[in-house]
């Protein structure tokens, strides 16, 4: 069965969230938890078909190793499912110029779309700089309309579509910047935080509580590499008032502690009655990470170690 919002699927004890969030349908497509590294989000309201970040990759090296056959397929499949996602929207957003975020490779998927881009100029670092003007230079020729979306507003009859002003991609700009994102079709507010790294800066935080959004999809710390804490998640979920599910993926479950790491937010989330999932959860899924059991993968699934095919355009 394709991945659908969670609510869509019977028996999955998540049936609250469709009368939650009315009309709106949201699909986390690809994520850490189902097994890629990516946080491509497809969402429908009346009057439009949004795709957020149409990517996914993996870690180049993780335990010491390239990328295992079993992830690099998966991450086929899931890049094959973006496309068809992509054909059928009607918007595409790039939030920023990381591979999992954008796959330059193919500009196809943006042909005749109106396309909603991170500025390639304007709070950006060295790195994606190079990247965004080799993604704009494929792109040619491909999209209905392209528009830098930092702090910027878009409609499309009763939905807007809000983009933050660049906030830092973790907790300062040496990774460059992205743009979050709600979605409010004028019933239901969603946002999509990109990668903030579990938002410790105050204006990556400015933006959820701002908006107050009833379902927030953001990206957790990086506790499996810095260490990081979870506070701020128990402060999002203390701090909005409509809030009813936080959903935490991304670099959060690259830590397979993930859960025990968050104790004191369950705890916050159980008496604010928020449903606290990661993607594979919220879609009624078995978690799936692969990343961190790499080193397990190769030991139970002998295979050779060549060039690293960490993105879909690396793979023949």
């Amino acid at each position: 069965m394709d991945r659908v919002f969670a609510s869509e699927a019977k028996g999955c004890g998540f049936e609250s969230r469709q009368a939650h969030l009315n009309n709106m349908k949201i699909i986390p497509l690809a994520f850490d938890s189902l097994g890629t590294r990516s946080m491509c989000t497809y969402v429908e309201t009346h009057d439009v078909k949004i795709l957020i970040d149409p990517a996914v990759a993996l870690a180049p090296n993780r335990s010491s190793r390239p990328p295992h056959p079993i992830e690099v397929d998966l991450m086929m499949k899931e890049w094959k499912k973006i496309k068809s996602y992509a054909h059928k929207a009607d918007v595409l957003i790039v939030t920023h110029y990381h591979y999992d975020h954008h796959n330059p490779e193919e500009p196809e998927i943006y042909k005749g779309k109106i396309v909603y881009l991170k500025h390639p100029l304007q709070k950006i670092n060295k790195s994606q700089t190079k990247r965004a003007n080799y993604f704009l230079k494929k792109l040619v020729n491909f999209p209905k309309q392209i528009e830098y979306s930092d702090g910027r507003e878009f409609k499309f009859g009763k939905t807007t579509i809000t983009f933050s002003p660049a906030v830092p991609h973790g907790w300062d700009e040496k990774l460059g910047c992205v743009t979050e994102v709600l979605i409010d079709d004028g019933k239901t507010k969603f946002i999509h935080t990109s990668d903030v790294e579990g938002a410790t800066v105050k204006s990556q935080q400015a933006f959820i509580f701002r908006n107050d959004p009833d379902i927030c999809l953001i990206d957790g710390p990086m506790t499996y590499i810095f260490g990081m804490h979870t506070k701020t998640l128990k402060h999002l979920i203390e701090g909005t008032k409509r809030m009813k599910t936080l959903i935490v993926d991304h670099h959060y479950l690259r830590d397979l502690k993930w859960k025990e790491k968050m104790a004191d937010v369950y705890k916050a989330a159980e008496k604010r009655k928020v449903k606290l999932v990661c993607a594979a959860e919220f879609l009624g899924e078995k978690m799936d990470q692969l990343e961190p059991i790499r080193k397990k993968l190769y030991e139970d699934h002998p295979a050779k170690m060549g060039e690293p095919k960490y993105v879909p355009w690396l793979v023949k």
